[in-house]
This record gives C-alpha cells, sequence and structure tokens, in this order.
C-alpha cells in the first residue's frame, strides 16, 4: 500500500509535539508552585503547637519540613493534583505550534 502524501512537514509536527510536551511540563510545574504556596500557607495556620511535632521546632525542623511540603506537592501533581495543570494545557493547547 502507498502512504499518503503528508499535508505538513515532518519536522513541523516533530516541533509541535516537542512545544506540547514543553507545555505539560510548565503547567505541571506551576501547579507544584501552586500547591506549595498552598500547603505552606496550610502549615502556618499552626493549628499546633511546636511540642506536639514530633520533628520539634527550629531551623533544622522548619528546613525539613518544607522539603517535606515540596515533596507531597510533587507527587500530588503527578498523581493529578487539583487538575490546574490539565486545565492550562487545554486552555493554552491552541496556542502551541503556531507562529509567533
Amino acid at each position: 500500500m502507498i502512504a499518503p502524501v503528508a499535508s505538513t512537514p515532518a519536522g513541523a509536527t516533530s516541533a509541535a509535539a516537542d512545544k506540547k510536551k514543553q507545555l505539560e511540563a510548565a503547567a505541571k510545574a506551576f501547579e507544584a508552585v501552586f500547591m506549595r504556596q498552598m500547603i505552606g500557607s496550610m502549615r502556618q495556620a499552626k493549628l499546633t503547637s511546636d511540642e506536639d511535632n514530633p520533628l520539634g521546632g527550629g531551623s533544622a525542623a522548619d528546613q525539613f519540613r518544607d522539603l517535606q511540603d515540596a515533596r507531597l506537592a510533587d507527587s500530588m501533581v503527578a498523581k493529578g493534583g487539583f487538575g490546574i495543570a490539565e486545565m492550562l494545557t487545554r486552555q493554552f493547547a491552541n496556542r502551541v505550534g503556531k507562529p509567533e
């Protein structure tokens, strides 16, 4: 069977796919930053005292909590998060691959 002639050059399709991957990565990174900010704000509410915290207080514990919160946000985004990345990808997908 003879393959049909492509209406777009092969390089254009690859470039559009690369831009779509970049858009998805940027959207996930944005959602992760948003989630980190939200978790940080929740932690600042301090519903419990530092005495109840198994990590205790101090700057080392605060730094560890920040790292833990960042990892939590990243894993939440990897599992779908709140859907912010998906919404951003859908919103900006029509602009991917168009000439600037």
